[in-house]
């Protein structure tokens, strides 16, 4: 799916006999039909809201099977949305039940929701933001009860912003793991916005502060169309949560209509192979492996291949997770960028590199080698929620200047969100 631009003008029509499949005369198709009409009714009243549809839906909807089912082609059937496209997303969604072993409401309903926000093109509505903000805020809590007891202390009322505070307001920093050489440059640049703009007052100060921390984040956007399959190669080091990050990829990719392949390049590590098969299943997405044992590059090349030739629109390769010290295997990540783009001139478009948030300062180290080993454009932190170390992502911004497109909040598919500079500074900042 992840085709529909004009959703929220939906809900205009009302429901018909000709509207539901299985028209019939008898009493009980009729009472069902009713039921529709006033569940329409609800949900021309509600908010245009994703959350405000689904509680309306699922009011009297205990777990999945048919009632959900039902319900599902029901809101596709009032948004107007192509019968075939409504009957793959409940059947995918079906599976993935069966294959979690999920039978209650409560232990699906925000997978749910955050595949539907994918599919009906809604993730950028206020109320998915909001979910994401307190998803983040949640995550960040040990980051920002680090950073925030020196935060506090500095923005107190009638607080002087003479040296001694800059001093301290760098100390604080460290404390969140924003590293040396980046605490003294973002102290430096809110002193300079601060001297600019005529602050004045720790609480004014505090303003500039989350507005230059989002700052940072804001790249210049470049062209995003490619020539298909789009080509995304993944890199990290073990144990960085580069594979399932892989398939949570993928799954997002799935639920915007689009067909995917995965291909398994880490060929050496024990059982790597067998692991990526599994979550691609449980993403939906198509899978690839060589022999055991085969060459990373013969493998990523023949993956190209096959999704050049059977048309695919995005290839994600994951490769080996390596030790950025290893010369070889460096050697190794660029062979595979050749081999690739031998084959599809201008592939892999996108180079990740997945890093573990928890990791903190070593991150900066594997941002700065994979990045000096050639063609790393932009970064994926994962395991954000609960860490102490989040402040990690204001020193890769300042001082790689990757941007950094997603971040890992959990182990769940919905768990991988894109990165928003300012909902990142608000959470980080307790705002």
């Amino acid at each position: 799916m992840g085709f529909f631009s004009s959703i929220k003008t939906v809900f205009r029509r009302p429901a018909s006999a000709d509207a539901a499949p299985g028209k019939s005369q008898e009493t009980g198709d009729a009472a069902s039909l009713q039921g529709e009409d006033r569940l329409l009714e609800k949900l021309r009243a509600s908010p245009p809201r994703l959350s405000s549809w689904l509680d309306i839906l699922l009011a009297d909807v205990s777990g999945g099977g048919a009632p959900l089912a039902q319900r599902l082609l029901f809101l596709f059937r009032a948004l107007e949305i192509p019968e075939e496209e409504a009957s793959r997303f409940v059947e995918d969604f079906r599976l993935w039940l069966e294959r979690m072993e999920y039978s209650r409401l409560e232990e699906f309903r925000s997978e749910l929701q955050y595949r539907l926000a994918l599919a009906l093109e809604l993730e950028d509505e206020e109320d998915e933001k909001n979910r994401l903000l307190l998803k983040l805020s949640a995550g960040l809590a040990k980051t920002r009860a680090q950073l925030g007891q020196g935060l506090d202390a500095l923005f107190q009322p009638g607080r002087v912003l003479d040296a001694r505070f800059w001093e301290d307001l760098e100390e604080a920093l460290l404390a969140g793991d924003v590293g040396y050489d980046s605490a003294l440059e973002l102290s430096g640049r809110l002193r300079e916005r601060a001297t600019l703009e005529g602050a004045r007052d720790p609480a004014a100060l505090r303003l500039l502060m989350r507005k230059e921390i989002a700052s940072l984040f804001c790249l210049p956007r470049g062209i995003l169309a490619v020539n298909p399959p789009e080509t995304i190669l993944l890199a990290g080091v073990n144990g960085s949560g580069k594979t399932t990050t892989a398939a949570k990829l993928a799954c997002r990719y799935r639920l915007q209509g689009k067909k995917v392949l995965l291909a398994a390049a880490d060929t050496f590590r024990a059982a790597a192979v067998e692991q990526l098969e599994l979550w691609s299943e449980r993403a939906g997405a198509d899978f690839y492996a060589g022999p055991g044992g085969a060459d990373p590059a013969s493998v990523a090349y023949a993956a190209t291949e096959k999704a050049l030739r059977e048309s695919y629109d995005v290839l994600l390769v994951d490769t080996a997770g390596r030790l950025q010290t290893k010369t070889n295997l460096m050697e190794e990540l660029a062979k595979i960028r050749r081999v690739i783009a031998r084959l599809h001139p201008g592939a892999p478009q996108r180079s990740v590199l997945v890093l573990d948030a928890n990791t903190g300062q070593n991150a900066l180290s594997q941002a700065r080698l994979f990045s000096a080993a050639g063609g790393v454009n932009e970064i994926i932190l994962t395991k954000m929620d609960g860490t102490a170390k989040g402040g990690i992502a204001v020193a890769i911004a300042l001082l790689y200047h990757l941007p950094i497109t997603y971040i890992g909040l959990g182990e769940k598919m919905e768990d991988l969100r894109p990165f928003d500079g300012e909902s990142f500074a608000a959470a980080l900042l307790g705002e």
